[in-house]
């Protein structure tokens, strides 16, 4: 945390009034960073697919679509409230750390709950007030009134801004099952005890898919083809396998809708904690809407719509199906957290200790460095810039460092992750070469300026 903050990754929303609590600002190497996972993600998942369909929905939608998935009514968490402090906590957390590895169910008697509870943490006192249930969608007003008629929310999940758009891809693109759609973006929930750093926040971003198939079709196997994607995906980024744990999620701790839900976690420095995870949702979603799916077998291409609105073909043998859904999901904030957690080190380099961020180079925020030898030799500087400008044309993400001696400039970057730093010397005006340093081993090697860009991209 002291590292993210120092160097710019990740800062305490509103620090200067205090902060808010569950919020957090990402500063230019974070965005930097969260911008390249995005990117990295939608390679791998949409751009280099076929079955794939991007799209980025509204987060205020019609309440409508709140109350048809079933959110409004039943997206709650129970609630209790410490009558001498008022501080308030999700039963469940409360249980498990009253009675760490213990297997408990809550029992309905609210003073029988009270009991399991135990002590309140923040200050010792055992007096809760009863459970109550407590809403997390967070509540705005469309309009210039304030009323019931004017209330809406901001999305708790982008899963339905995709399904409601369902009819539009299919009449606009007329996929075959099975397709998905794909999305990136924010979501909203109003937790009750956001901590842990970026883990559990109120406002974060989602990257999310929704995959079709038809209901004759065998989920089993799409779900483990799909969880075995997951798991190519977080080796890519470089998580070890030692830290990463799947784990099937019960029948009483599954979303409403999920007939198999499994979670991918990360060891945490916290603790064994939920990464990522996939969910089998049945046709819920689409029933809920009241949307279906036209599979016109020998004439023309598949038509999507409401049920009421679907019109056979003149020819050919038409099968109106509701699809089942797959749904892999991601926190772009947690997939971060994780990879600073497994990619912090310290260790010794020529006999000084030092900070470094082994993340993969495809990932890190800033690709390479570019120092003079000599801050205040003007043929070395000006050198380094031409060096750099060229760079930064074809790797933007391409950093300049002339402040304090080489030693520092190379502790610095280890710090953010940079794969490689590239110092310009008096051997570089006269040979047209340069030193490129390492990040891991600290080997350097001389490489040819007009072959330094090459060198780069090759090892990226």
């Amino acid at each position: 945390m002291s590292l993210a903050k120092r160097r710019g990754f990740i800062y305490p929303d509103s620090e200067i009034y205090g902060g808010m609590s569950g919020f957090w600002d990402f500063g230019p190497l974070g965005v930097e960073l969260k911008n390249n996972i995005k990117k990295e993600w939608w390679r791998f998942f949409v751009s280099e697919r076929e079955d794939m369909f991007g799209l980025e929905s509204s987060i205020i939608m019609n309440p409508k679509v709140w109350e048809a998935s079933g959110h409004a009514a039943t997206f709650n968490d129970p609630m209790v409230e410490c009558k001498k402090c008022n501080y308030r906590e999700r039963i469940d957390l409360l249980i498990i750390r009253a009675h760490p590895g213990e297997a408990l169910v809550l029992p309905i008697d609210p003073e029988l709950q009270k009991k399991f509870l135990g002590k309140c943490p923040n200050c010792g006192e055992q007096d809760w007030d009863n459970p109550k249930q407590f809403n997390l969608m967070f509540k705005t007003f469309v309009g210039s009134v304030e009323d019931s008629a004017s209330t809406a929310y901001l999305r708790p999940e982008t899963a339905q801004g995709m399904f409601v758009n369902f009819k539009n891809i299919v009449d606009s693109f007329h996929p075959k099952l099975p397709f998905g759609l794909a999305q990136i973006g924010k979501a909203f929930r109003n937790e009750i005890t956001p901590g842990n750093f970026i883990f559990r926040l109120r406002e974060f971003e989602q990257m999310e898919i929704e995959y079709f198939i038809s209901a004759t079709d065998k989920w089993e196997k799409w779900f483990e083809n799909w969880l075995e994607k997951m798991c190519q995906w977080l080796n890519f980024l470089g998580f070890k396998k030692e830290n990463i744990f799947e784990r099937e999620v019960s029948e009483k701790d599954r979303a409403h809708y999920s007939k198999r839900t499994v979670d991918i976690d990360y060891d945490f420095p916290f603790g064994q904690e939920e990464l990522c995870g996939l969910a089998y949702r049945g046709d819920f979603d689409l029933k809920a809407h009241g949307l279906d799916y036209q599979d016109n077998e020998e004439v023309g291409p598949p038509q999507g719509g409401y049920a009421e609105e679907v019109r056979p073909p003149r020819g050919g043998r038409t099968s109106i199906i509701i699809p089942h859904v797959i749904e892999p999901t991601f926190g772009v904030e947690r997939i971060v957290l994780a990879l600073l957690c497994e990619n912090y080190d310290e260790d010794t380099m020529n006999g000084e200790k030092r900070i470094v961020l082994r993340i993969n180079p495809k990932l890190a925020p800033v690709k390479a460095a570019v120092f003079p030898l000599l801050a205040n030799k003007p043929e070395l500087v000006k050198k380094a810039r031409e060096v750099f400008e060229m760079l930064k044309k074809e790797i933007p993400q391409t950093n300049w460092d002339d402040i304090g001696n080489i030693g520092k400039r190379y502790r610095r970057q280890d710090e953010i992750g940079t794969p490689f730093c590239l110092t310009i010397d008096f051997d570089t005006l006269k040979d047209e070469t340069l030193t490129i340093r390492a990040r891991d081993t600290g080997q350097q090697e001389r490489v040819a300026v007009s072959k330094v860009i090459d060198y780069i991209k090759e090892r990226l």
